[in-house]
């Protein structure tokens, strides 16, 4: 929280102007600023000091003490709470201390998940706020954060159950690198990229991984002088990589935010002005906005689209400059896309685009404030010349608001619209509000459209402080208040709920922003008042005609809401949700504005509200509660002559109704009586000592009243004295006003209208405080004494067993009991007594923290506290014994004891949505451009209180006490009751109670587990299910079943499985099965790994002992000797070991449980996923659950032998013996130089790596001297400095081991896997099908035999040979899924077998695949594909060339028909996709081998060599600084393909398909060839627009004119493939991203076609253009003789021959002038009315017998063309009325009678004018004369128009 500035430096005085106390020890870093306003402010420091003294120590000794747990834990979570309460408040020392010595607890490699995830989140708190440390106060290294990213985030053994990390690591991860970041070493960026670079290969998985570690390390804040170490380094190779890739791979947006980031950290030191057409043609884009009617959207840009936050960021951090271009963008993106805001619009792109408007004004808003107000810190700032002026700030807020005013009625809401207005407004009030009040005034005006009413006024509601506060800007703003407030009134509305809501708010903000005091006698006394002045003092003395209507309209809403007679009966009737939130609006907005009220008015409106309340009498439910807010209200404001008028009626009123004693025992009460009650008991919530002067009274009616028989009665006079302790006892701000002081001043010394919108002034705030006297304290104490102990003492005897009592006389008693309880919460002290010792062994003192709260407790009395506790306990036991059925005393018990335990004042759950709500308001009306806390005096005022209440919370890690212990254990026994309901309210304070005692989980989890033990027989039911429940928690508080540490688990897990022998347990009932369900769901979900090791490294205790000797505040506390250390070091010794024995232990029990006789079969898979669970990468399973395990891989149920396969995978992964590495030096192998400057690609350096037929190792000697390089993106971009290759086969580990050199656990899998029935069983299962039809080749299955054959090299291979012979042979699905899983698993598996057995497999292999190659059916043809991609994936392609060779043998052999010829090429494109560029000697003998077979028949096999065509040419990609390929080159394969098509682009005529699907015999003449080859260069070219990176335009633009010639230009289904697959290649390839040099090709080809004989060619260039205009709009308009050469070309088709193509040129030109690409100047109009004057030639008298002439005479085209082009004008602009539309509509009219198509074209012109200008006529008619109106009426609603 900022601390606001003054001028000239120095201190700022305290707050509250109380003298300092003497200079601090030490300059606090930050501190919460609200503290110093606290009434006991001057004790903060010295509690803040003994605690942050007492965090230093002790987190010192823990670390040094080895103790991680408890002390380490306990005492970071102390400095959460310090900085919770007291923010940064430590010297800068302390501060980097505490830093560096949780940077390296957080990086400790073996740390349990948890504990890091705790000390990241404590460490990103601290570095929070960066501007308090610089880079010479704090250095920290990047290494070991990405050693943590990479061995979390990128695990390589979570996959196989090895690992759990919670869902939410990976955002603490990088919110933790980011807070890391600014901090980093100058050399890091240098580091990073040599670290990242080798990964950039952009055909692999590695390449996004580079990326997003670059996006999420790179620093980017360095000083200016360091720039050459930082961004300079990598910037220009990322942004040329980022221009060059067209196709949106996912690491694209990644990019994205990496710029955006550098932007806004180096304005002004990058120019961006080359890059930004292009930035702004990509953010376009990325908005997935239609266009045209047949589009096609390629399905990867809706998900990669770019994130909108961080393009909005970008673009901010790029306005500016002395360029000005991005604005120039900015303003054509806003009117690019400004029509598809009209609320007319809908479609999944809104979201977006209304994120857009919400997050830019923001953000130019954050940037200002940075620049202009914002203290300035180490942080680079922006130079002078870089700087928004205002003129910018003028710029964008117009380019803006035409869009915002559209959203603001949109269909998702206002929302959006009005957060942006409020940003907007705060920049340039001048131009934003009057357009909004211009929609506000007639919505206030009209009936029919609430929700216009409802959207304007929430976005009045976000400019009201700009409005009020009257800018030099905008100063008369604020003359429009008053017109405002009035008209609003009628929007209180009982039959209206939104509307009456939306009012409430819109009054009460702004009376909350001004004073409303009546200063029209000022006009008199003044005369130095500026013009504004004046009409603002005579406006004022509306206010009080204002207050009492708005009275009246309140009243009028209460008495609709009565209840009605029918409610009045059910007594149990609570106000409905609407009505309560309608209430809260009432009051809310009633307080506001009697407390900004003159003295005057406030007296006038006590009045009116005193006489209404009591000439009425009110139910008390809804109308009774709303009047009484409102009387509560006027009282609080100024409680003494309130007071005098309520306290005596209502004293009176009370006192004369129960005169008669028999009025005490009715059970229905006098309403009058009741109301009267009611209205007592709200308005004493005021100033405590305002009441004592009526204490007597106030006495006297509890004495009468308590004690009536009736509930309603007794439960309003319980409220009575709840309210009167709770008004004496707490600490509270007793006004709110948005001055201090209050308005009472005659106005000759205070001017009300200076402060009208003014904000308060932290320093001097001058809160009133209620702090309580000895008085009020007293009359409190007097109060408990005399109600509350006859009640207790009454209790006890009932307790006791001495008096009987009835239940309502017991449910009294505890009801006043409760009442006095929460009412005092704050006097009483907390429970004593002795505490619960040896939960927890630990050498660190863990003692809890008492804050000071305002009162200091009276010890000398009994503490009623701990009377009540020990009452109610009695009472409780009294009642389950022998009356368990009531349920309603039970109910108030469990209330009463969860408060006894935790109640001090407050609630948490009422603080919670306070604070929720407090944010609220403080975001609708703060000032993001000042800041500097510049909020309303009200508000600031809330946020001291809420800082009081938080202290008052403030109970975490209380210390766990006998007594405690007693009321949990009641609470438990509650929880286990027969009654559900009971059960359900105490489980919910028996968990609230969980979360703040110290480690009491430990001493209650074995009294929840009784209830589960199998052998006892007294359990009910109910008590097991109440057991369940306490074990499952509550969504947000702890969940004992798992709580992550050894002690807990090794009880609650074996519990749960054996607890289904239990005679209460049954599997008949659901609600148990659900509940055995969601606690088996919950465990796995919320299972993170817990720790084995808890070792602290050294550099961590030195650390430790540095912070335990920093002074400043200290304890006097001696040092550490050595045998203390010696100790520790021997305990957390202790702590692994038993760590340890626990995990084997808690195996072994599981195991016990599992293989129990008679469980149920649920609780054994329940067991058996716990155990999987317990699988972990630092320790193997021990010995009997890996045979269990692997037994069970043949086990019945599918459902445990999935479980057991995921096991056995991740334990032969345990089981894997490391191989041995070597570095190498791929230099000296190619024998090349190193290359000076990065060229990624194919290198003379890695050109070894590549597949080469005449190298392959064919010998055991050839074999063993080749280098191996398994990954695939090695040496693409560079080489790694440290490159590492496997060592040579007699380095590793040994091969073909007899079954004594095998540890135990590898005996056991080796003794399974050789048994031939075991095998033979499992093979059998594992071809069993599971869900028919949706079965898929299994990782799970493939990671298990990978693992058995990379484990056991070829030891099964004889047992397994004669099951792959028959499985390969049997077609059906299972089967082949079976085995394609085992030869997967045994290719990757023998990774490092000798060159002898590889050559074995290969032998066993190759007939396998060639037979199961050839019987591929629809079904298995897909796991086909993925057991050879994953066969291929990372290794080196010269290991694999038996697969190669066999799938390149002959594809296309035609043998079993076109599928398997499909089939084959698909598993063959998945084989050589895995080895992307190390295999161009393979891709280019199957492009040789597939050129003579492109002119294929069969659709499947064409499509599919689409696709394989893809892959081919996916490494000929064109990235910048990318040597070119050695794999096949498109521009040679594209020559070669257009010199066949030649006979189909010489012919002029139409392009008919008339090949039949079959291969006719003899040779088919050119033309058919040709056909069939572009059927089948349409699938490559559909297929690769969605999957390479970057679109080889040049050539596709030679194919272009053939394609318009042949898609056709209606959307027809039963068009033949050929003609559908043109149309939708021609969509696809006019969404492609240009670059600027492609522009004038693609037009020079556009232009060419646009003369072509064939109209459908000409149509098709039309549709086109449109889409490839928009989704390239300013690569275009960056280029003006594009814009000219296009404007030429539509002008040119509006006056073709053919009808369609006129029509269509028109509809192009209103798009492009829509979205102003081109703009309407006179010369284009001119050219048209030149056009439209053109004479007809006469009408020749025909003769009868001809025919009519069918071809236009070229004069009736030029007049079409001229009416067209004025159409398309007027249809650009389908919301607005330009200047120029009357008289070009005049124009158009004049047309209406010509010929046949002119006519058709007029009509339909002007009935598209009158659909789209309907909405706002009204406003649009203002545009026009009344003659031209007189003609438009006309011709809209002539008798032509029904023509």
């Amino acid at each position: 929280m900022e601390a606001p500035e003054r001028v000239g430096g120095g201190d700022p005085p305290e707050p509250g102007g109380r003298p300092g106390l003497g200079p601090r020890a030490f300059v606090p870093q930050k501190e919460i600023v609200y503290n110093k306003l606290l009434p006991y402010a001057e004790r903060l420091d010295a509690e803040s000091d003994m605690q942050l003294a007492q965090i230093k120590s002790n987190l010192g000794r823990a670390v040094q003490l080895q103790e991680l747990w408890p002390g380490g834990l306990f005492w970071t979570r102390k400095l959460s709470t310090y900085i919770r309460l007291y923010g940064r408040k430590f010297s800068k020392e302390d501060h980097v201390l505490f830093i560096k010595l949780l940077y390296e607890l957080v990086s400790i490699s073996k740390l349990e998940i948890s504990m890091m995830q705790g000390f990241a989140r404590l460490l990103i708190n601290l570095l929070k706020k960066k501007e308090l440390l610089s880079r010479d106060d704090l250095e920290l290294p990047w290494k070991p954060l990405y050693d943590m990213v990479e061995r979390i985030l990128y695990s390589k053994t979570e996959h196989l159950g090895l690992n759990s990390f919670p869902n939410s690591v990976e955002n603490v991860l990088k919110t933790l690198v980011k807070s890391c970041r600014p901090y980093f070493p100058a050399d890091a960026t240098a580091e990073m990229l040599e670290e990242w670079r080798p990964l950039m290969c952009p055909f692999d998985v590695t390449m996004q991984k580079a990326i997003t570690y670059f996006e999420i390390f790179l620093p980017t804040s360095l000083p200016p002088e360091l720039h050459h170490k930082g961004f300079k380094l990598w910037f220009d190779e990322l942004i040329g990589l980022w221009v060059s890739v067209q196709n949106l791979p996912q690491w694209e947006g990644q990019l994205v935010n990496l710029f955006a980031r550098l932007a806004t950290d180096n304005i002004g030191y990058i120019d961006w002005d080359p890059y930004v057409p292009k930035i702004f043609t990509r953010i376009l884009r990325s908005l997935n906005l239609p266009v045209g009617s047949s589009q096609v959207l390629v399905p990867r840009f809706l998900t990669n689209a770019y994130d909108i936050g961080h393009a909005v960021i970008w673009i901010t951090a790029m306005m500016g400059g002395p360029s000005k271009l991005v604005q120039k963008h900015l303003a054509g993106l806003f009117n690019s896309i400004t029509s598809f805001y009209h609320p007319s619009n809908n479609g999944r792109w809104l979201n977006k685009l209304m994120k857009l408007l919400q997050r830019l004004p923001n953000s130019v808003v954050r940037r200002l404030h940075h620049e202009r107000y914002k203290k300035p810190s180490w942080l680079t700032p922006v130079p002078e010349s870089h700087k928004l002026t205002d003129q910018d700030v003028t710029d964008f807020v117009q380019c803006i608001i035409q869009p915002v005013l559209l959203a603001m009625f949109s269909k998702t809401g206002s929302l959006e619209a009005a957060q942006a207005l409020q940003n907007l407004a705060l920049m340039r009030p001048e131009l934003v509000i009057p357009p909004v009040l211009e929609r506000t005034y007639p919505a206030l005006e009209t009936l029919t459209e609430p929700h216009q009413l409802t959207a304007t006024l929430s976005c009045v509601i976000g400019v009201a402080r700009s409005l009020v506060s009257g800018s030099k800007w905008f100063p008369e703003g604020p003359t429009h208040m008053l017109p405002l407030l009035m008209r609003a009134l009628p929007g209180v509305d009982p039959n209206d709920f939104s509307k009456c809501m939306i009012t409430f708010q819109f009054i009460g903000t702004f009376s909350t922003l001004v004073p409303l005091v009546d200063c029209s006698s000022v006009l008199q006394e003044r005369n130095d008042l500026t013009e504004i002045e004046k009409e603002l003092c005579s406006a004022t003395a509306e206010f009080e005609d204002f207050v009492l209507q708005f009275m009246d309209r309140c009243f009028g809403l209460i008495e609709s809401s009565t209840l009605e007679q029918t409610r009045e009966e059910t007594e149990t009737e609570k106000m409905t949700h609407l009505e309560s939130l309608v209430e809260l609006g009432l009051s809310s907005t009633f307080s506001t504005i009697l407390t900004q009220c003159s003295r005057e008015i406030f007296m006038v409106a006590l009045q009116k509200v005193f006489n209404f309340s009591v000439s009425h009498i009110f139910e008390t439910r809804v109308a009774g509660r709303m009047v009484a807010d409102m009387c509560r209200a006027a009282v609080k404001c100024c409680p003494e002559e309130s007071l005098k008028l309520f306290v005596p009626h209502c004293y009176g009123v009370i006192t004369q109704l129960t005169m008669n004693d028999d009025v005490l025992n009715e059970e229905e009460l006098d309403k009058e009586l009741l109301w009267n009650l009611q209205l007592l008991s709200e308005i004493t919530r005021v100033d405590g000592k305002k009441l004592l002067p009526y204490k007597e009274q106030l006495v006297k009616i509890l004495q009468r009243t308590l004690h009536l028989t009736c509930k309603q009665g007794y439960t309003l006079s319980c409220n009575l004295l709840h309210h009167l302790l709770r008004s004496t006892t707490l600490i509270y701000p007793t006004e709110y006003c948005s001055v201090p002081g209050g308005f009472n001043k005659p106005p000759s010394e205070y001017f009300p209208i200076k402060d009208w919108g003014k904000p308060g002034d932290l320093w001097n705030l001058g809160i009133q405080w209620h702090v309580p006297s000895s008085e009020e304290v007293s009359f409190a104490f007097y109060l408990l004494d005399s109600f509350l102990q006859p009640e207790l003492t009454k209790l006890q005897c009932c307790g006791d067993g001495e008096l009987e009592m009835s239940r309502d006389d017991i449910l009294q008693s505890l009801t006043i009991v409760h009442n006095c309880l929460i009412g005092s919460g704050n006097l009483l002290p907390p429970l004593k007594g002795e505490p619960v010792t040896n939960l927890v062994p630990s050498m660190v003192s863990l003692e809890e923290t008492k804050l000071y709260t305002g009162l200091e407790h009276d010890l000398s009395r009994e503490n009623q506290r701990e009377v009540i506790a020990s009452v109610i306990r009695k009472l409780l036991k009294h009642i389950l014994d022998n009356s368990e059925d009531d349920t309603k005393s039970l109910f108030l018990i469990i209330k009463i004891i969860g408060d006894l335990l935790q109640f001090q004042g407050s609630h948490k759950h009422e603080f919670d949505s306070r604070w929720k709500s407090f944010n609220l308001v403080k975001k609708s009306m703060e000032n993001r451009l000042h800041g500097k806390k510049q909020h309303i005096r009200a508000l600031l005022i809330d946020r001291v209180m809420l800082q009081h209440e938080l202290r008052t919370l403030t109970v975490e890690g209380c210390e766990y006490k006998k007594i405690h212990q007693e009321m949990i254990r009641d609470l438990l026994r509650l929880s286990t009751s027969s009654y559900s309901q009971v059960r359900n309210k105490a489980q919910q304070t028996f968990f609230a109670a969980l979360g703040a005692y110290n480690f009491c989980c430990r001493d209650i989890i074995p009294l929840v587990l009784e209830f589960l033990r199998p052998d006892r027989q007294d359990v009910t039911q109910q008590q097991f299910k109440g057991a369940l429940y306490c074990l499952l928690g509550n969504h947000s508080g702890v969940c004992l079943a798992n709580l992550h540490d050894w002690d807990c688990i090794v009880q609650t897990w074996p519990a749960l499985v054996s607890s289904g022998l239990s005679q209460a347990m049954s599997l008949e009932k659901p609600s148990i099965v659900r509940l055995f369900d969601d606690l088996a769901e919950k465990i796995h979900r919320q299972y993170e790994t817990i720790g084995l090791d808890f070792t602290i490294p050294k550099p961590c205790a030195a650390i430790a002992e540095l912070l335990q000797q920093s002074k400043n505040p200290s304890v006097s506390q001696t040092l550490l000797s050595p045998e203390m250390i010696k100790e520790g070091k021997k305990r957390q010794q202790e702590k692994n070991a038993d760590a340890l024995r626990n995990y084997e232990s808690l195996v072994n029990t599981l195991l016990d449980g599992v293989e129990q006789r008679n469980l149920p079969w649920k609780f054994e898979h329940i067991g058996i996923g716990l155990l999987s669970l317990l699988l972990r990468d630092d320790r193997v399973l021990p010995v009997r659950a890996i045979r269990f395990f692997v037994e069970n891989l043949n086990h019945d149920a599918i459902v445990v032998r999935k479980m057991a396969i995921s096991a056995v995978a991740g334990i032969l992964k345990q089981l894997k013996r490391t191989h041995k590495k070597l570095t190498i030096n791929p230099y000296e192998i190619s024998g090349c130089p190193k290359p000076n400057k990065i060229l990624a690609g194919d290198r003379p350096d890695n050109h070894w790596l590549h597949y080469d037929s005449k190298n392959i190792p064919r010998t055991k000697k050839e074999w063993e001297s080749s280098c191996f390089v398994e990954k695939t993106h090695w040496g693409y971009y560079n080489w790694p400095k440290n490159m590492v290759v496997y060592a040579g086969v007699e380095e590793q580990p040994k091969l073909g081991r007899s079954r004594e050199d095998m540890t135990e656990a590898e005996q056991i899998i080796y003794d399974h896997f050789s048994d031939p029935k075991f095998v033979e069983q499992l093979i059998t299962f594992l071809s069993l099908e599971d869900r028919k039809g949706r079965d898929k080749f299994s990782p799970r299955r493939f990671c298990l035999f990978k693992g058995l054959f990379r484990n056991f090299d070829d030891a099964f291979l004889p047992v397994l040979k004669p099951h792959l012979e028959r499985l390969v042979a049997d077609s059906h699905e299972s089967t082949q899924r079976c085995v394609a899983e085992i030869i997967a698993g045994l290719i990757r598996g023998s990774k490092h077998w000798t060159f002898e057995k590889v050559e074995k497999l290969w032998e066993l292999l190759c007939p396998l695949l060639r037979t199961a190659l050839s019987n591929m059916t629809v079904e298995t043809y897909n796991d086909w594909g993925t057991c050879i991609a994953t066969s291929c994936e990372s290794r080196d392609p010269r290991k694999l060339h038996w697969l190669f060779e066999l799938l390149l043998e002959s594809p296309l052999s035609g043998e079993g028909g076109s599928f398997v010829d499909a089939c084959r090429l698909y598993v063959l494109q998945g084989g050589l996709a895995q080895q992307e560029w190390r295999v161009p000697e393979l891709l280019h003998r199957l492009l040789k081998y597939l050129e003579p077979k492109l002119t294929q028949v069969y659709k499947n096999v064409r499509e599919r060599i689409g696709s394989v065509l893809t892959y081919i040419f996916m490494i000929d990609v064109s990235l910048p600084n990318t040597a070119p390929t050695i794999s096949p080159c498109i521009p040679e394969f594209t020559a070669r393909v257009l010199e066949k098509l030649k006979p189909l682009t010489d012919v002029d005529e139409e392009i008919q398909n008339h090949v039949m699907e079959e291969n006719g015999i003899g040779e088919e003449d050119e033309r058919t060839q040709g056909i069939k080859l572009l059927k089948t260069i349409l699938k490559w070219l559909m297929a690769s627009a969605g999957r390479s990176f970057s679109t080889a335009v040049k050539e596709q633009l030679q194919l272009l004119p053939l394609f318009f010639k042949i898609a056709p230009v209606e959307n027809d289904n039963s068009y033949d493939e050929l003609k559908r697959d043109a149309k939708l290649c021609l969509s696809l390839m006019s969404q492609g991203l240009l670059y600027p040099h492609q522009v004038p090709l693609i037009l020079q080809v556009l232009n060419q076609t646009a003369r072509s004989s064939s109209w459908h060619a000409r149509y098709s260039v039309l549709t086109y253009l449109q889409t490839m205009v928009f989704y390239n709009l300013f690569i275009f308009l960056n280029n003006e003789d594009a814009v000219k050469d296009i404007r030429w070309l539509i002008i040119c088709l509006l006056e073709d021959e053919q009808l369609e193509v006129r029509e269509m040129a028109a509809t192009t030109l209103s798009g492009l002038l829509q979205c102003n690409f081109l703009t309407m100047d006179s010369a284009m109009q001119s050219h048209f009315e030149q056009l439209c004057k053109t004479k007809l030639p006469k009408k020749r008298k025909r003769d009868p017998g001809s025919v009519g002439d069918t071809i236009p005479s070229a004069e009736l085209v030029k007049r079409h063309a001229g009416v067209l082009g004025l159409g398309a004008c007027v249809l650009s602009s389908p919301y607005d009325v330009p200047t120029w539309m009357p008289q070009l509509l005049m124009n158009l009219s004049a047309h209406l009678n010509d010929p046949q198509p002119i006519e058709m074209t007029v009509k339909k012109t002007l009935s598209n004018f009158r659909r789209t200008h309907h909405d706002n006529w009204q406003e649009h008619k203002q545009q026009f004369t009344d003659d031209q109106l007189l003609v438009l009426t006309d011709l809209l609603v002539s008798p032509c128009y029904y023509a």
